[in-house]
């Protein structure tokens, strides 16, 4: 099957492309993310793009476009390890728009569509970009999803392996609805979103190991003309097509065949996990020494990769679904 954007989806893209390597540089990335904030007013600009509500319908706010648009944006902002809530108020704006009642997306919708009233998203234990957020998504243990007003919630921030994103742990319940609609479509919708942001690590982790080979000398030659290099590039290049083929597919079926979507987003949350994990090591590994240090950037792709590659589950529960999927299991 050939995939290729049509021209809106290009130019979508390419902005995203030439905006994030200009406000995300690396020493941009490396303050944030040790300082463990965000640039309130990166998120104000990239919500003035319609980034926040790009798969959020007109009515509510929303650019009204679809997942395969979401996805192109959740690929870039990986590629830029941005550190942004934007993940996560997708996320909620996927689960309220799909499943929430008239008067949660009347309430919520708009807010998450403009980025001022933000949402996050998570479980009991732990939300992911929760502090300024207006609202959460939370998934509990019983299967039901409620939508919680932040509003009065103190939230405990907690240290976790992603300096990219903030995590806190909730102290209180908060004001929640349940969510009243079928969820299993926005849960799928999300994990294209995760398995995107996943993608974008890979290939800027490959980028940098190929820039690095060609440009490290040893014995008066570059290490990318030895084999032993150029096969883990190209090992590289193989995980980072795969999952993104699957990716691009999984939202293709979100917005034009969603009979396909359960399987193909397991498959493509499994597929991206996996090349996002394998990528950044081997990326690693091509650097040599000064890949393992805190000084290099790697570190941030790494650890970004590995907290997306359990997020909504690992790639061995996706395997188990897919195998269910199929009537295997």
């Amino acid at each position: 099957m050939r995939f290729d954007f049509d021209d809106e989806q290009r130019e979508i893209k390419d902005t995203a492309r030439q905006f994030l390597a200009t406000r995300f540089k690396p020493e941009k990335v490396r303050e944030l993310a040790e300082a463990g904030t965000y640039d309130d007013s990166l998120w104000s600009e990239i919500s003035e793009l319609g980034w926040a509500g790009i798969a959020i319908d007109e009515e509510h706010g929303g650019q009204g476009l679809g997942m395969v648009e979401l996805m192109i944006l959740c690929e870039e902002l990986g590629h830029a390890c941005a550190p942004l809530p934007f993940l996560s108020n997708a996320c909620a704006g996927l689960v309220v728009e799909t499943a929430g009642s008239e008067e949660q997306k009347g309430r919520w919708l708009p807010g998450i569509a403009s980025g001022e009233g933000r949402g996050a998203f998570g479980d009991p234990e732990v939300l992911i970009d929760g502090e300024g957020a207006a609202c959460a998504v939370v998934y509990g243990s019983d299967d039901e999803v409620r939508v919680v007003d932040l509003d009065g919630v103190s939230l405990e921030p907690l240290d976790l392996i992603d300096a990219t994103r903030r995590y806190s742990a909730p102290l209180g319940d908060g004001a929640g609805e349940t969510v009243p609609g079928a969820f299993a479509p926005a849960t799928d919708r999300i994990l294209i979103a995760v398995a995107a942001d996943l993608v974008g690590i890979a290939q800027r982790a490959m980028e940098m190991a190929v820039e690095y080979a060609k440009d490290r000398k040893q014995f008066d030659r570059p290490i990318g003309a030895y084999q032993a290099v150029s096969h883990q590039c190209a090992e590289m290049l193989y995980d980072v097509e795969e999952a993104r083929s699957l990716t691009y597919f999984a939202a293709w079926a979100a917005d034009a065949e969603p009979d396909s979507l359960p399987m193909a987003a397991a498959m493509a949350k499994a597929r991206a996990s996996e090349a996002a994990w394998s990528v950044c090591k081997s990326s690693i590994q091509v650097h040599g020494g000064i890949g393992f240090t805190w000084e290099h950037d790697l570190h941030f792709l790494l650890k970004r990769a590995r907290a997306g590659a359990r997020l909504f589950g690992t790639a061995s529960q996706h395997r188990e679904r897919v195998a269910a999927l199929a009537g295997l299991g």
